[in-house]
């Protein structure tokens, strides 16, 4: 009986394992949501009008359950849905509403980037630039927010 060397053994574990990764990669690629920039840019506006209803709940389901925002007027990570909401709570009692300056959308399969500037307005009349990065996962049919990040200018205008 002929020896089983390790070398043969690895290259036969090898051999079997390439086309299971192949057809998971292939599943991986047909199973990629089909999205456009478009469609992509109205998720912001999506949020915006979430918004203008002024309930921190409506605000916070467009955020992933493990979504994380880092807010302008806030010191606090927010890495859940509760403390998402709990920043709405106070941000929404300035009757804010955005307005994209200059976007960059970035696709990819199940995920997408929308880059750039935003204004907001209050009910005061105050206004704050913002640099802004949403994030978005396509998730059991919908696009939600993983990530949301928001920093006020560094240079004044």
């Amino acid at each position: 009986m002929k020896r089983f060397t390790p070398i043969l053994a690895v290259t036969t574990l090898l051999a079997a394992a390439l086309p299971a990764q192949a057809n998971t990669a292939a599943a991986g690629a047909a199973s990629c949501a089909p999205v456009t920039e478009a469609q992509i840019a109205a998720l912001f506006e999506r949020w915006n009008a979430s918004l203008a209803t002024l309930d921190p709940d409506k605000v916070a389901a467009n955020y992933a359950a493990d979504g994380v925002l880092l807010a302008t007027v806030s010191n606090k990570p927010r890495t859940n849905t509760a403390e998402i909401r709990d920043y709405f709570v106070s941000f929404l009692a300035k009757k804010p509403v955005g307005k994209i300056d200059r976007r960059i959308v970035k696709l990819g399969c199940n995920s997408a980037q929308d880059v750039g500037t935003y204004t907001f307005s209050f009910k005061d009349g105050s206004k704050v630039s913002a640099r802004y990065t949403y994030v978005y996962q396509f998730s059991q049919g919908q696009w939600l927010i993983s990530h949301h990040h928001s920093s006020a200018m560094p240079e004044k205008l």
